[in-house]
Order: structure tokens, then C-alpha cells, then sequence
């Protein structure tokens, strides 16, 4: 049984970043969220769309595997996200003209299709990224357009022709903004007029009272150095914050005593526990990184520090000099795998970190687990 938790609906730690995006949205303006996965960045997006009365359309990248089906994300996601009458009869009216149709399913929702074999789908592209524009427009409404995992698109779009020409329509498109959501803001977005936000991991003055009221409204009770072992886990990263609380939950009938009070004890048996669940997923990833990457990661792991580039570190840890240390980083930066020199170099995923120690320094059940 999949155990559930209450997550308060406000975001945490994220105000001013917050009061930015919407800020950029009631301007009609255009934005990159960058930032390691679980940071937030697509709740950031839907509060900040909230503030400012607009329409969210979401697109996740890393579902298209083809032009193809990115034109069927394209178009399921207007489907989607305009559904009221108004909206749907300017559609059914718009595409008259267009190389597109507009069905009705049995479940009454509307669905875009077109014949795959006869129509260019290069128009179909142009059509379906012109059509929210015409909604807000027409109807004087606000829309925003997420595009998670957006470089994913390289993966397909080989020759860049694709992402060139949404970069020209984000540039160009006034009543529709976009946001883009990656790890890293690469050297294209910070020469335009697009702006970035970064979210790094939330304070830990930030996260201490939203730990407390969640639990309280859990009915538990956490010792003093309960928090502080928690916060010490999960080292700002929300991700692993709610996914440590889901397993306290999940476990509450073992591990919490009578008087509902949580002890560090506690907190070491339910991160154990998660580390164990997760390490088929650590395992799994690190066969598809190269060993000089792995090497980097075993590194920070076991010895964290803010200067990986020092002379002595990379002797201490046999690592690559030069450009071959400098791009193992880059990579896992690129990978939403270890923070830049802002945070750090420090490992965004503080489960694989402890992971990584367990793995190097010997496994042992009897023994608790240590934390950066």
C-alpha cells in the first residue's frame, strides 16, 4: 500500500522566486527554470500562471521520441487545456482553414488529428505552435506554455531545425508565454531576452518549519535532533524531503513509538530503508554515466568539497587534470547530477550520496547511516 501524505499547497523557500515568475508571466514575458529535478520548477511555474490568472500547457520533451509524436504532445495538450465552450468553438472554427481536424471523443473531450501520411508535418508544427497565440488573443486571455526536459528535443531534432523555430516563435509570440524547463541555462538563453531562474536547494530555515507543521498536522511529534537528522538528509532537496516523509509514513507503524514521538533513531530506519529501495535506481544510473564521471561522484560522495579542482583533491582522489575533470563536471552538471560552484559541487541527490559511501566503504546492516 503506497503510503500518502498531505504536501501543504505554498510553495517553500521559493517566495522571491515566485514573485519573479510571475512577475515575467503578467508581462507576457518568456523564462527558463533552471534547476536539478525535484527542486520544484514545475510547481514554481503552475503558482506563479496561478497569481497571474493564466492558462498552463504542459509538454514533457522526454515523451517525444520522434517529430511525430511531439506534434501529438503538441496537440494534447491544447486539447487538454482548452476545454471550456468558448475555447472550443474559436478551435473548431480556426482550424478550418488548417491542415488539422477536431473530433469529439465519447468521454466529450476534444481531440486534434490530421492524416499522418499525407500532411507535411512541418506545417502541422507551424499550425499547432500558432494556435494557443490565436486562443489568447481571440479570447484575451493569458497562456502559458511549459516545456519540460526541453533540450530532450536534441535528441530527435538532430540538425537543431525544430528548436531553432520555436526559439523564433517564443521571440516573436506576444499574448503567449514560455517557460522552459532544464537543469542548466545554456549560452543561447542568456544571450536573449529570455529570463533565467535558478533554484538551488531550499534553506534549511525554510524547510524546518514546513517540516514541523506537516508533521504536527501528521499528529507526530519530532525530537529536536530528529529535525535536525532529517534536514541533514535530505540537504534541501524537496524531492527527497517529501519522499523521506512518505517513507516515515509508510513505516509509522514500526518505527514511531506509542506517543507518536520521532527519534533520530527514527529517521536513520526509515532513510536506510529508502536508500535500499532506491539503490536498483543508483545502480541503474551509473551504468549509463563513463567511469571518469563515476569517479567524480564517488568523490564528492566520500569527501565533499567546494574546490574539486584543487591540486591536492585531484591527487587524493585520482582524479582526471585539466579539461577531463572540467567536463566530468559540466556533464553532471548537465545531468542534474552535482550542483554548480554557486552550491558547491555538491551532489543533488542526497540519497545517492550516501548510497555512494555505503557502496565504498563497506556495507553494514548493524551500522547507521552517515550523512554529509
Amino acid at each position: 500500500m503506497v503510503a500518502t501524505l498531505a504536501i501543504p499547497e505554498a510553495l517553500v523557500g521559493r517566495q522571491a522566486e515566485l514573485n519573479q515568475v510571475s512577475s515575467v508571466l503578467a508581462a507576457d514575458g518568456d523564462l527558463l527554470i533552471a534547476g536539478v529535478p525535484g527542486s520544484g520548477r514545475r510547481r514554481l511555474v503552475q503558482q506563479a500562471a496561478q497569481v497571474v490568472g493564466a492558462r498552463v500547457m504542459e509538454i514533457d520533451c522526454l515523451r517525444a521520441t520522434h517529430s511525430e509524436k511531439f506534434l501529438a504532445l503538441l496537440a494534447e495538450g491544447i486539447a487538454t487545456t482548452f476545454t471550456t465552450p468558448p475555447e472550443v468553438a474559436f478551435i473548431q472554427q480556426w482550424v478550418r482553414d488548417q491542415p488539422v481536424a477536431v473530433r469529439s471523443l465519447s468521454s466529450g473531450q476534444m481531440q486534434l488529428q490530421w492524416q499522418a501520411t499525407t500532411t507535411d508535418v512541418w506545417q502541422l508544427f507551424k499550425t499547432l505552435l500558432l494556435l494557443p497565440q490565436a486562443i489568447a488573443e481571440a479570447l484575451n486571455c493569458r497562456v502559458v506554455i511549459v516545456f519540460q526536459n526541453f533540450p530532450h528535443i536534441r535528441t530527435w531534432d538532430r540538425s537543431e531545425t525544430w528548436e531553432r523555430y520555436l526559439r523564433q516563435e517564443i521571440q516573436q509570440q506576444s499574448r503567449v508565454s514560455y517557460a522552459l524547463i532544464a537543469t542548466v541555462a545554456e549560452s543561447w538563453v542568456q544571450q536573449s531576452e529570455m529570463q533565467v531562474v535558478f533554484l538551488g536547494p531550499i534553506k534549511r530555515d525554510d524547510l524546518q518549519p514546513w517540516l514541523q507543521s506537516v508533521t504536527i498536522a501528521q499528529g507526530w511529534h519530532l525530537e529536536p535532533a530528529a529535525i535536525d537528522q532529517f534536514l541533514n538528509y535530505v540537504q534541501g532537496n524537496w524531492g527527497d524531503a517529501i519522499a523521506l516523509l512518505r517513507r516515515l509514513r509508510l513505516e509509522q507503524g514500526q518505527v514511531v513509538n506509542q506517543d507518536r514521538t520521532i527519534t533520530p533513531q527514527h529517521v536513520d530506519q526509515s532513510a536506510a530503508a529508502l536508500v535500499k529501495d532506491l539503490s536498483l535506481t543508483f545502480e541503474s544510473l551509473l551504468l549509463l554515466l563513463p567511469s571518469s564521471q563515476i569517479r567524480v561522484l564517488e568523490s564528492l560522495a566520500l569527501d565533499p568539497t567546494d574546490t574539486p579542482h584543487a591540486r591536492e583533491y585531484i591527487q587524493k582522489h585520482h582524479l582526471s587534470r585539466g579539461g577531463g575533470l572540467q567536463g566530468a563536471l559540466a556533464s553532471l552538471q548537465q545531468k542534474g547530477l552535482v550542483y554548480g560552484p554557486e552550491y558547491g559541487y555538491r551532489i543533488t541527490m542526497p540519497f545517492l550520496a550516501v548510497w555512494l559511501r555505503q557502496i565504498m566503504q563497506g556495507y553494514n546492516p548493524d551500522q547507521p547511516l552517515q550523512h554529509s
